[in-house]
């Protein structure tokens, strides 16, 4: 069979050192190599879609001398701005020592959706004075988009490093967001994960980690899907990736003390203080949660949920419709019984509780 050097030398006798993939089904369709083998085999050599550079290898030193002028993030300073409605709760404190220590020390945080998992992150950073690099993972996140790739720039071959490399090398706070949506191609993170930096085999070239370097990961999952189909999407993660983290906090809501603070600091923000209709709202949310965790609901009102009812609140001026619009995200069946609800603690039924009431 055609060897890899002969295969590339006859490419660009043919179609010089910019093939597209109908050049490669050409090219297989009059020689002993397959097309799915000559896309193998050029992988290192994909710089787009259905786009092969065959010059690559000789511009690598070249292109990686350069490539601080092509950065994944283009900030001059990465340190999250400081929230002033932020409240400290739940693992805030823990993760702010791992961070503050500068050991390298990843961590898995789950829980469930708006509770605060990566603002917490961001405002230890923040408070820290610490560079953070956020990064939203799907199902479609690759090795391209975390580690780094060729780019056409101006006809030019040019790497471009990712996030991950951006961070290792500046010392940053890594966060991957949404960990349980990637798939199998997650896995080129191993090394990392281990604190021993990355080998970028397409320009051969070992970026080691910088002090201070990090890994934070948040799911709704612990990495082993979601049973109840709560949270489509998420997917069964690798066990030898999850054991590569050195601790899993689980992250809950706020206490109904910490929440009224939280709401009490956007309505100072919005300059629409109303403590009444604060107190409802979080005894509101805590009735809700506490019917989710004994099984009796399907759906859950978060911290976020409340602050965007405090934002609606601050627009329209009018209680029941900043409740209205912000639970129109749920079924028909579900926002009317939350309304419902609210209903019953705004107005009271003197001869038992609202809790007891609703959940009867």
């Amino acid at each position: 069979m055609t060897s890899t050097d002969v295969m590339i030398s006859d490419l660009v006798s043919q179609y010089g050192t910019n093939v597209t993939r109908k050049n490669l089904i050409d090219y297989a369709e009059t020689s002993d190599v397959s097309f799915a083998t000559v896309c193998n085999r050029l992988k290192d050599y994909k710089i787009g879609r259905g786009v092969y550079n065959l010059s690559v290898k000789e511009k690598l030193e070249e292109s990686f001398n350069t490539m601080s002028a092509t950065p994944a993030v283009d900030i001059v300073s990465l340190i999250p701005e400081k929230d002033k409605n932020y409240v400290p709760f739940g693992n805030f404190s823990d993760l702010k020592k791992i961070i503050k220590s500068k050991i390298f020390y990843p961590s898995f945080i789950t829980g469930l959706s708006g509770n605060g998992k990566t603002f917490g992150v961001e405002q230890a950073c923040s408070q820290l004075g610490r560079e953070l690099i956020r990064v939203n993972i799907t199902i479609e996140t690759d090795e391209d988009d975390l580690i780094g790739g060729f780019r056409l720039v101006n006809g030019e071959t040019v790497w471009h490093n990712g996030p991950v490399v951006e961070a290792l090398q500046r010392g940053a706070v890594l966060l991957l967001d949404e960990i349980d949506l990637a798939s199998n191609k997650i896995l080129c993170l191993q090394s990392v994960l281990e604190g021993k930096g990355v080998f970028l085999k397409k320009i051969g070239k070992y970026v080691k980690a910088t002090e201070g370097f990090n890994v934070f990961a948040t799911a709704n999952t612990k990495g082993k899907g979601s049973d109840d189909g709560r949270f489509i999407g998420t997917n069964v993660l690798n066990e030898a990736f999850l054991e590569r983290f050195a601790v899993t906090f689980e992250q809950e809501y706020p206490t109904i003390s910490i929440e009224t603070k939280i709401l009490n600091n956007y309505c100072r923000e919005l300059e629409c203080i109303n403590d009444k209709f604060i107190d409802a709202l979080v005894n509101w949310a805590d009735i809700i949660r506490k019917t989710f965790n004994e099984g009796g609901i399907d759906e859950v009102i978060s911290t976020r949920r409340l602050v965007h009812i405090i934002r609606a609140y601050s627009i329209f001026n009018n209680e029941s419709k900043a409740i209205s619009v912000c639970l129109n995200r749920f079924d028909d069946d579900t926002k009317q019984s939350f309304l419902d609800l609210f209903d019953k603690i705004v107005t009271p039924d003197e001869t038992e509780t609202t809790e007891e009431t609703w959940s009867a």
